[in-house]
């Protein structure tokens, strides 16, 4: 996705910031941690189900400086920040992260892995889209593997991907929110019967916080 000329991020120094705030991790390893929150917009995978749809067109958020956000990281008071979005992968994140890493703050990155990997991150959650496969690199570096249930064919996806990571990374099935209670018992179901797998659930959600 080519939307910005090259000197428009200078880098990774700019980037196309969606919105930033301080909450709670509601999903996967770190669900219930305090974490800040880093959205950059643009994604080009494009899920149905999707409830980020307004980070889509990253045309909408202008590349804003890098140091904003980080400072008002430091600000917080946080010691976790999340990177997602979007694809998050879609830019040069190195500058980003070593600037956060400076603070002495854990990095963790949300992706689809469709992109290449850019920047240094304590923890990546993979969560592999139909659209646009993982590539390898993605199977390698995930220290989470999290896969959106939303219909029966789901579980073959997901051990599809299953296959592809190291034998120490977390393995999560989620329900897509709009079909968690239709699908839950299947998924509790395939858990019991596959216990490398534990369930994931949109814990902010119930929480009723961003």
């Amino acid at each position: 996705m080519e939307v910005y000329a090259e000197n428009a991020l200078d880098g990774g120094r700019r980037l196309p910031l969606a919105e930033d705030f301080y909450t709670i991790q509601g999903e996967g390893y770190h669900s219930g941690c305090p974490a800040y929150f880093i959205r950059l917009g643009g994604c080009d995978v494009g899920c149905s189900w999707c409830d980020a749809k307004y980070t889509w067109n990253p045309g909408r958020f202008a590349p804003t400086p890098i140091e904003e956000a980080v400072g008002r990281v430091e600000a917080s008071g946080a010691r976790n920040v999340v990177i997602t979005g979007g694809e998050p992968l879609l830019y040069p994140l190195g500058p980003l992260t070593e600037m956060l890493a400076q603070r002495g703050v854990k990095i963790f990155l949300e992706t689809s892995g469709s992109h290449p990997f850019s920047g240094r991150f304590d923890w990546v959650c993979l969560s592999p889209k139909r659209r646009r496969e993982p590539q390898p690199e993605a199977y390698d570096r995930a220290h989470e593997l999290k896969v959106v249930v939303e219909e029966e064919a789901d579980f073959e996806w997901a051990e599809r991907n299953a296959a592809h990571v190291n034998e120490k990374c977390l393995l999560y099935l989620q329900p897509e929110w709009n079909a968690a209670e239709r699908m839950m018992p299947a998924i509790v179901e395939y858990a019991k019967a596959h216990p490398r797998w534990s369930i994931s659930i949109q814990t902010h959600k119930y929480m009723r916080i961003p």
